[in-house]
């Protein structure tokens, strides 16, 4: 069975040691994905204090952001949107951003209704509100 380690040139470089994806098979895996851009320090909807601590965010934003960087990935590895399959969804506030989010979920995935699992976390390695943990298939 086939394992290629899948690099995308469009979204955010990784924080650490880990791929964008890896491919195994017909199965497309995706590390972590959150909302930064590739290339530059600014995080999409977010606004720091000079100790880098979260001031105010944009969730809409962040979710905007998120799902372009996922699909950016897909494509890298030979995927597309309507294959995911399985989608975890790390939230920092699900209180406050729950609806906000389920609401720009259901307009990215109407024709595509994966698995989904979401779940409050207290914190992501970077000061971002969204990641997202994707599984696809690849045709």
């Amino acid at each position: 069975m086939s394992n290629k380690i899948i690099s995308s040139d469009k979204a955010p470089e990784p924080v650490g040691l880990y791929p964008h994806a890896r491919k195994v098979g017909n199965l497309l895996f995706l590390s972590g994905v959150g909302p930064r851009k590739r290339g530059v320090k600014d995080i999409p909807g977010v606004t720091l204090d000079e100790n880098k601590n979260i001031v105010s965010y944009n969730i809409e934003e962040q979710c905007h952001s998120v799902f372009q960087n996922v699909r950016y990935i897909l494509e890298a590895g030979g995927s597309k949107w309507e294959n995911l399959v399985d989608v975890t969804v790390f939230l920092t506030n699900i209180k406050d951003d729950f609806a906000v989010y389920n609401k720009i979920y259901a307009e990215y995935f109407k024709e595509n209704q994966p698995c989904r699992t979401t779940v409050e976390i207290t914190a992501l390695p970077t000061p971002i509100a969204i990641e997202l943990k994707c599984i696809a298939i690849i045709d």
